[in-house]
């Protein structure tokens, strides 16, 4: 049976897009580490510059910097000229994408910047262009052949300038040491913070903790459970450290073994030694100790043993982290 056409050529397009994103690893040297340390020492933003399908790319790679611990806007080209400029501070550097790199409004920029006395990190796929001369750096994006038939729409280009993009954020995400806790800031509200929250953010504190005391009678021991709806209580001495956990399981085998279990005290009854968790844990840590002991919850204790808080797995499914 033969492949028909659209799907060799779909095949051809991603062979093509591949093979030049393949090509730029051989184009990682003296250039990129002085385009890394312009960016890395610029104390304002980057302001990726470029028009039409560059354009497009420049929003991306904009944002793929601001969202790495690199402050970045996108300066549409065209619209620079026309006030947009006013964006620029003394303390910003320049990101220029051309696939030519004469395009006239772009050039413009670079004119502006020069007065500026803004770097200028120029990326395009001619390496005599003006923009290639004239930048301080100069990445090399060109590629052999556009995987669109007539060589006219931007394809392959597009996807080498928008992978050099990402290799410049991620390198330079690496040089400032942005970490989790700093994806977690920038992506408050996403899965990727909801992934990076804290168990403390998370976990039930104050009133909302089932707790009782080694003394505790049974029968109030059940109510607190039932009271606070978290499958178990955690058990105290009189200043707050972990003693044990009762968890609904302890109580069904407590019924099954105890002639008289109301009569019981909870230090008689709970389950010694429990496995607990501190708030400064990712909550992914939690949920993977609880699949692994097979248990919902951890008590929440601080570097005393003291009981701070308890997470239960509702918590951490209700984050929608997975």
């Amino acid at each position: 049976m033969s492949i028909p056409s659209s799907i060799e050529t779909a095949i051809r397009v991603l062979e093509t897009e591949a093979e030049a994103i393949r090509n730029l690893t051989g184009r990682i040297g003296e250039p990129f580490l002085r385009a890394l340390d312009i960016a890395a020492a610029c104390s304002g933003k980057i302001a990726v510059t470029g028009l039409g399908k560059s354009g497009i790319i420049c929003k991306k790679i904009a944002a793929t910097l601001s969202s790495t611990g690199s402050p970045a806007i996108f300066l549409h080209a065209a619209d620079a000229l026309h006030g947009d400029v006013g964006l620029l501070g003394r303390d910003d550097v320049i990101l220029a994408v051309s696939k030519s790199g004469e395009t006239f409004e772009l050039l413009q920029v670079l004119n502006v910047a020069k007065r500026l006395e803004l770097p200028v990190i120029a990326m395009t796929g001619e390496r005599e262009s003006t923009l290639a001369r004239d930048a301080d750096v100069f990445l090399d994006v060109s590629v052999a052949e556009e995987a669109c038939p007539f060589g006219l729409a931007p394809t392959t280009s597009i996807a080498a300038a928008l992978a050099m993009g990402d290799a410049l954020a991620i390198a330079l995400m690496e040089r400032k040491g942005f970490g989790r806790e700093d994806f977690a800031f920038v992506h408050p509200a996403g899965s990727i913070g909801k992934k990076l929250l804290r168990v403390g953010e998370l976990m039930h504190r104050g009133e909302a903790i089932a707790r009782v005391l080694e003394s505790t009678p049974m029968p109030d021991v059940i109510y607190e459970m039932s009271r606070k709806s978290l499958g178990m209580t955690a058990v105290t001495d009189e200043r707050g450290v972990l003693s044990g956990v009762i968890s609904d399981g302890d109580l069904r085998r407590l019924l099954q073994k105890s002639p008289d279990p109301l009569k019981l005290l909870a230090g008689q009854v709970m389950t010694k030694e429990p496995k607990t968790i501190g708030e400064h844990e990712l909550a992914t840590v939690a949920l993977a100790k609880m699949e692994k002991m097979k248990i919902t919850s951890l008590v929440v204790v601080d570097a005393e043993g003291i009981v701070i808080g308890i997470v239960h797995v509702h918590d951490l499914w209700r984050t929608e982290m997975f």
